[in-house]
Parts: structure tokens; C-alpha cells; sequence
């Protein structure tokens, strides 16, 4: 009996030891594969069409996390800085109470003189992988900058990359420094989150929602419902 124990809790221990190395595997790979194509310094980032700002949580009166805010103000300044024409935000908003896409906008509209038929939403952006496969093929964006925090931007480029749009990502100031215990958690969840993407474009996945095409060179009035 203690045999059989022992055989069982080295082919356990073996198993996880073999989850641990893949997880780590894709992981190196995802950040090594897409560092060079990431920037801390706005003037270095290079010239592209859009800026994707992907989602992040809303408040009550769809007030914008602060996470959601340097997404955002990254993403402006980048349009006033010449990089890139328009701004495609994505992010959930799959119930009638929780809209991250128009709190964004609603943010932008009241913080900066724009024009905002530059500003594209999309609306069913529910997480990272939809927001750059809806980004190719419901906005035809051909390239773009990412605008997100560090945690998340190599999985963010290395998807858009895999599914063919000419991506490079920009590392959104803290406006307001976040607590390191907070970072330590976003980075645990992302190295999984990290493996789900690999995956995702492994298997060929598709998001919830597609749709009509609505060419991010037109006016993102097209897709504002408020």
C-alpha cells in the first residue's frame, strides 16, 4: 500500500512539474517574442493607423478605473502626439448597467478637447483575444499600437500579432503608482492568462460576437449607441 502511495504522489508530483515547465515555457516565449516590439518612451513608438485601448473596470456612474484611465490617456496622447489617426476602445459592455466602452469615451469627451468621430468603440470586447481578432476583422485595423500596462502588453501584441495585424505596443504611465502587491497579483494572473492566449491562437478561436464590418478609416460615430 505504501508503494502504491508513494508511485501515486511522484506521478502527481511529475504531472505538476510538467504543468509548471509548459506554463513557464510559454511564458518566456510570449515575453522574449515581443519585447522588441515594446516601448516605454512615446517619441520612440513607431507611426501606426490606430491605437487599441483595450478595457478595464468601470465604477458606479461610470467612473473608469485608474488601470482604465492610463489606458486611455495613453492612448490620447498618442493621437495628439501624431502617431497614430484613430482610437479603437474596446472593452465588455455585454449588460445594459456595465459599459466600460462609453465611460471611456464619456471620460475623453469631458478630460479633452478631441474630435471624437476619431474615437471607434467596440462594444463586445470582452476580453484581450476578441478585442484583437474584432480589431482585424470588424475594424479592419492592418496595424496598430497596444496601449496597456506592462503586466499585459506582451500578451497583447503577441496576439495581434499572431492573427496578422502589424502591432506594437506602448506602456501606459501610472498616473498614480499602483501598490506592489497589486502588481505581484496582476503578473500570477497573467502568467496563466498568458497560456490561455497561446492557445487561443493555437486553436484557431474565435470571440463571442463578430459582425458587420465597420472600417476603422470611417467615422466612429458608426459605432456609438449613446
Amino acid at each position: 500500500m505504501a508503494k502504491v502511495v508513494k508511485r501515486a504522489f511522484w506521478v502527481v508530483l511529475s504531472i505538476f512539474g510538467l504543468i509548471f515547465l509548459m506554463v513557464l515555457a510559454i511564458n518566456v516565449y510570449m515575453i522574449q517574442s515581443t519585447k522588441k516590439y515594446i516601448f516605454n518612451d512615446i517619441s520612440k513608438v513607431p507611426e501606426r493607423y490606430t491605437v487599441i485601448v483595450p478595457g478595464a473596470m468601470v465604477y458606479k456612474n461610470n467612473v473608469v478605473s485608474h488601470v482604465f484611465r492610463d489606458r486611455i490617456e495613453a492612448g490620447v496622447g498618442l493621437l495628439q502626439t501624431g502617431n497614430v489617426s484613430k482610437i479603437l476602445i474596446s472593452g465588455d459592455h455585454g449588460r445594459k448597467d456595465y459599459d466600460e466602452v462609453n465611460a471611456a469615451k464619456s471620460y475623453i469627451k469631458t478630460m479633452h478637447n478631441l474630435d471624437l468621430e476619431k474615437i471607434f468603440l467596440d462594444h463586445a470586447g470582452f476580453n484581450t483575444y476578441s478585442t484583437m481578432y474584432r480589431a482585424r476583422d470588424v475594424f479592419c485595423v492592418q496595424d496598430a499600437v497596444i496601449t496597456t500596462q506592462k503586466f499585459h502588453i506582451y500578451r497583447s501584441v503577441y496576439i495581434a500579432r499572431a492573427l496578422g495585424i502589424d502591432a506594437v505596443g506602448y506602456i501606459s504611465p501610472e498616473i498614480t503608482r499602483f501598490r506592489k502587491s497589486l502588481r505581484l497579483n496582476w503578473e500570477l494572473r497573467e502568467s496563466l492568462a498568458r497560456v490561455k492566449a497561446f492557445f487561443s491562437v493555437c486553436l484557431h478561436a474565435k470571440p463571442k460576437y463578430l459582425g458587420n464590418q465597420i472600417p476603422i478609416t470611417g467615422s466612429g460615430a458608426l459605432t456609438w449607441d449613446m
